[in-house]
């Protein structure tokens, strides 16, 4: 029985029935018998239905947030404003897969010749908890959209979520098998993707996920994606607009509790205005709203289990060890972690080098733009990194020199429907979102046409 407990009540909320192998089986081939009628659904039926997906998700807002928030402890708007992030990209891919899609023309000596982009069948998404539904649709609108079937395995603490994202599907009138909710553990995956009828699978997860699921698919010669990852670092230079990047920084950092992959989890500080910074940046996480998650005004709550609270507690107390000091925060109660900031942060401390799933934050000083580029590029990570410069002469010659697979500008890193999304390194590869993200799940085929 998989069971998902609510963080910040303790309390169990839902439990369903793990799949056995012959159900698993069945799923699968239903959803690849669905796949051989939905490849051929022209793509305006497709488009109809996926914006029918974006006003479900619309007209039951408050329901699929309000599970978001029960099950993984993000604070209520914040959980409605990834509900509307979803509906937005099921509207993104309506209006734009057709495009996406269309014939490549190559000009050759052939009398015609292109590229096109063709579904190649059901695909595997592992997913994680800490964006139950965007994570989801954000891999589920394209894959649709491009004639594919998704099947899911969603975090074992997130149950309900994926249950909710199945029936917006089934809501918004697709077809039975067009996306089909598996509640399994872990240990299912390896054997799901040896499955015949498992063409691709993509994953969102930690790096020991990604490796195990890279060599899986490896092994069976099948396509995969991998959004692992990430200590992305808030570069900021001494020519910022102080009161704005302040403002950003504790955005980037505290945001959904501070879990997330792409979240600012190292602070790369100027040297000539370490304190003016640190003063505002440490007032302004003070300030922050703590509190029950479903209450409004809340900003930060619960992590969403307390063995990640735990985890985080083990880096911190390493990190204070080799010499880092506690500016605010600091403290443990459960699954609770206080907004905690650090000073005298080094480059080899655990806090700096590892990823921090959660509300800490360390503080490094740098000297000059090679240091700064150097400390960044130090990561085995390489998701993303925001530079704030008001000079930004100075920031587009300084983007290439970063190794990420994103750089923004007076801006926290963050997806957006219209823009690829994806690491390097350790983060993963292949991307999300945009053309490239509808792309990666097609056979790309070379046609070339002679007559004689």
């Amino acid at each position: 029985m998989l069971k998902s407990i609510n963080p910040y009540s303790s309390k169990q909320i839902y439990e369903v029935e793990e799949l056995n192998k012959s159900e698993i089986e069945k799923a699968i081939k239903n959803a690849d018998d669905r796949y051989h009628i939905w490849r051929e659904t022209p793509i305006s039926e497709r488009k109809k239905l996926m914006k029918a997906a974006a006003a479900e998700l619309r007209k039951n807002s408050k329901e699929y947030a309000t599970t978001i928030t029960a099950e993984m402890g993000k604070p209520i708007t914040q959980s409605l404003a990834e509900v509307e992030k979803c509906a937005l990209v099921c509207e993104f891919y309506a209006e734009n897969a057709e495009a996406q899609l269309a014939n490549k023309l190559i000009e050759t000596e052939a009398h015609e010749s292109y590229v096109s982009y063709e579904p190649i069948g059901v695909v595997l998404a592992v997913m994680p908890w800490n964006y139950p539904f965007w994570q989801v649709f954000r891999f589920a609108a394209p894959a649709l959209m491009a004639g594919n079937v998704g099947v899911l395995k969603h975090a074992s603490n997130v149950m309900q979520c994926a249950n909710n994202i199945e029936q917006v599907f089934k809501r918004a009138g697709f077809a039975e098998g067009c996306f089909t909710n598996l509640p399994i553990k872990s240990g299912q995956i390896a054997d799901i993707i040896k499955n015949k009828y498992i063409k691709a699978v993509t994953l969102t997860g930690s790096e020991t996920a990604g490796k195990a699921v890279a060599a899986a698919a490896g092994a069976e010669i099948k396509k995969s994606v991998l959004e692992l990852g990430g200590n992305n670092a808030l570069v900021v230079f001494n020519d910022c607009n102080l009161e704005q990047t302040v403002k950003t920084c504790v955005q980037a950092r505290f945001q959904n509790t501070g879990q997330s992959c792409i979240a600012g989890k190292r602070l790369l500080l100027h040297a000539s205005i370490e304190k003016v910074f640190i003063e505002k940046f440490v007032a302004a996480v003070s300030n922050l709203k703590v509190g029950n998650p479903m209450e409004s005004d809340t900003f930060i709550s619960t992590m969403a289990r307390v063995d990640l609270a735990e985890e985080l507690e083990k880096q911190l107390d390493q990190s204070l060890k080799q010499g880092a000091k506690i500016l605010v925060g600091g403290k443990r109660d459960g699954a609770f972690f206080e907004p905690t900031v650090l000073g005298n942060v080094t480059k080899d401390m655990c806090v700096f080098t590892e990823e921090t799933f959660g509300p800490v934050i360390g503080i490094t000083i740098f000297e000059s733009d090679e240091e700064a580029i150097a400390l960044v590029n130090q990561s085995k990570f390489g998701l993303g990194v925001s530079i704030f410069t008001e000079d930004l002469a100075k920031a587009k010659r300084l983007v290439s020199k970063f190794e990420d697979g994103a750089v923004f500008v007076n801006e926290l890193v963050k997806s957006d429907p219209r823009l690829p999304f994806g690491g390097t390194k350790t983060s993963g590869y292949g991307r999300e979102l945009s053309i490239d993200g509808i792309q990666e799940f097609v056979n790309k085929k070379t046609v070339y046409i002679n007559k004689f």
